[in-house]
């Protein structure tokens, strides 16, 4: 006499399994985001994205105002390298040389770095989120991955957040003042 399967397991050794799988086939699955430990700082914005882009895209006036990246340099283009020095709160300056994984105009720029010989891989991203016509939401973070990368957040993590709000402050200021100059002129004009 053939030994009929066991019932299936609602709970597993570790834990709720989740729900059945439908019958014909697996459930399709989420894609997976890229893993790691995440450090970011968002903040609204009273300006349009094409007035946070316009401050964002011109690498060469970050000495202007970006507190996190003081000197800049390079050309946004999928694969180039940038030269940035990067001067985290607490922690003395040094030169980095990401390399631009992708960039949207009015949307995101994401880079990545590899440090301490791999041990550190890391996905830098500044994305902007429209709202409304003049006002977006800025996310300014860093995903931590490879071997190190949960340590360097454990001992480095508050600083780093500290100098991504710095940035995303500095950032609106300067977004906002730009637009509201061209808005007061174009105001001008038109009266």
């Amino acid at each position: 006499m053939p030994i009929a399967p066991p019932p299936p397991l609602k709970v597993s050794p570790f834990g709720r399994m989740g729900p059945p799988k439908p019958k014909g086939g697996a459930a399709p699955k989420a894609p997976a985001g890229p893993r790691g430990v995440r450090i970011e700082h968002r903040i609204g914005v009273q300006a349009p994205a094409e007035a946070i882009w316009d401050v964002l895209y011109d690498l060469e006036s970050w000495s202007e105002w970006n507190p996190l990246y003081p000197k800049a340099s390079g050309v946004i283009r999928i694969g180039a390298p940038l030269s940035l020095t990067l001067a985290v709160p607490g922690q003395p300056e040094r030169a980095i040389q990401p390399t631009v994984l992708e960039w949207v105009p009015n949307e995101q720029l994401h880079w990545r770095l590899s440090l301490m010989g791999g041990l550190v891989k890391t996905v830098r991203y500044i994305e902007i989120d429209s709202l409304a016509e003049e006002s977006c939401i800025l996310n300014n973070g860093e995903i931590f991955g490879g071997l190190m990368g949960a340590s360097v957040v454990r001992q480095s993590g508050r600083a780093i957040h500290r100098g991504f709000q710095a940035m995303g402050e500095a950032l609106k200021a300067r977004a906002e003042a730009q637009w509201q100059a061209q808005n007061g002129a174009a105001r001008l004009t038109a009266d």
